[in-house]
C-alpha cells in the first residue's frame, strides 16, 4: 500500500483482512513516519516545554519593564 505496488483491496485479500484496516494502518504510518525518522534530531517534549517556559519568562520580564516605563511616563504627563 505504501509503495503503491498493490492496491488496498489486493493487500486486504492477500492477508484476509478488511480493506479499511489496511487504509487505517497506511494512514497511521504516514502520519507518524516523520516522527520515527527524525526522533534523534528533535527535542524531547520535556526539553521543548522547558525552552518554551524560558521564552515565556523572558517575555513576561520584558512586558513588566514596559509596564513600569509606561506607568512612570503617564505619571509624568499627569495621565
Amino acid at each position: 500500500a505504501l509503495k503503491n505496488i498493490k492496491t488496498t483491496a489486493q493487500i486486504a485479500k492477500d492477508f484476509d483482512i478488511h480493506p479499511a484496516q489496511v487504509s487505517d494502518w497506511k494512514k497511521q504510518m504516514l502520519d507518524s513516519a516523520v516522527e520515527c525518522f527524525s526522533a534523534g534530531k528533535r527535542k524531547t517534549s520535556e526539553e521543548a516545554r522547558e525552552a518554551e517556559k524560558e521564552q515565556l519568562h523572558a517575555k513576561i520580564g520584558q512586558q513588566a519593564i514596559e509596564i513600569d516605563f509606561l506607568r512612570k511616563k503617564s505619571k509624568q504627563l499627569g495621565l
